[in-house]
């Protein structure tokens, strides 16, 4: 083939892929023009999360640090602390603790044999919107107030809208008395005897039961030290809620300043391998 041919060829050849290429290009942006033009589309928009205002529903770890009657508490152990032969500051602790105190996470597998540990959840399961349920009065009367299908569905006739696809968090007040063990557990002895004497709020089994059979929560918490009420022998809202793969929250820090709804929440706990809980850091953020 002459010089002069394969040059006619080449010249044509590309101007076909090119027209081929801008054809392309312009059905796209067509495409893209007509799903922006959409009515009712929803468009992703970027989160400024640097600029939002932030609120830490999370209780220190400390010697103060609530852990149930049973459980032995937080320590840190200090291991180095100060100028190296080298010229540095170098400081290095190991701690301990449960699994199951302060602002912690329980995995289904806490109270179901086939339920995902901690490292198995998906991060989309533990981030959303807050469904606030806010039963603080109700607290105040009965300290062993279980939180019932009537508070749920009263959220739901304020708003509007369904329990779905959210993180329901309730608010009993208790967060107001952490770290006084005799205010916020109802007693401050320790050992197993203590258990009996156990007085706070939590989540009425039958409430368990509505959430998980008619309507689809990603997850559940609670300003108190049990999803279950302090009397409980059974723990039957953790069976039910972790039968259904549905993680707990427990000792969430004050919710005062949350909204009834529209605030973002993302409660990421120690990716511990095959554990049944954590300790776990949930950070919210405010609707504009």
């Amino acid at each position: 083939m002459s010089k002069h041919i394969c040059y006619v060829f080449f010249t044509v050849a590309s101007g076909m892929l090119l027209s081929a290429c801008a054809a392309q290009e312009r059905s796209i942006r067509s495409e893209k023009s007509s799903v922006e033009a959409e009515p009712g589309r929803a468009k992703s928009q970027p989160i400024d999360i640097i600029n939002q205002t932030l609120i830490d529903l999370s209780h220190t770890f400390n010697q103060q640090t609530i852990y149930w009657p049973t459980e032995n508490g937080f320590r840190l152990i200090p291991e180095k602390a100060g100028i190296t032969d080298k010229g540095y500051y170098y400081s290095s602790n190991r701690f301990m603790a449960a699994e199951h105190g302060g602002t912690h996470l329980d995995a289904p597998v806490h109270f179901n044999e086939n339920g995902k540990p901690v490292d198995q959840l998906s991060p989309q399961q533990l981030m959303g919107e807050v469904a606030l349920i806010d039963v603080t009065n109700a607290c105040m009367e009965n300290p062993d107030y279980q939180i019932g299908v009537a508070d749920l569905r009263a959220w739901e006739q304020k708003t509007g809208r369904q329990l779905v696809d959210v993180i329901v968090l309730i608010r009993t007040g208790y967060a107001q008395h952490w770290p006084n063990r005799k205010k916020y557990l109802g007693t401050d002895r320790l050992g197993p005897e203590a258990v009996a004497n156990l007085h706070f709020p939590g989540l009425a089994p039958e409430a368990a039961r509505w959430l998980t059979e008619h309507r689809a929560i990603k997850a559940i918490g609670l300003d108190t030290a049990s999803i279950d009420y302090g009397q409980s022998t059974r723990f039957e809202s953790h069976v039910t809620l972790f039968k259904h793969q549905i993680p707990a929250f427990e000792n969430v820090a004050d919710m005062s300043r949350l909204p009834m709804q529209g605030a973002t929440l993302v409660a990421l706990p120690m990716k511990i391998g095959g554990g049944s809980g954590g300790p776990l850091r949930i950070v919210a953020w405010l609707p504009d």
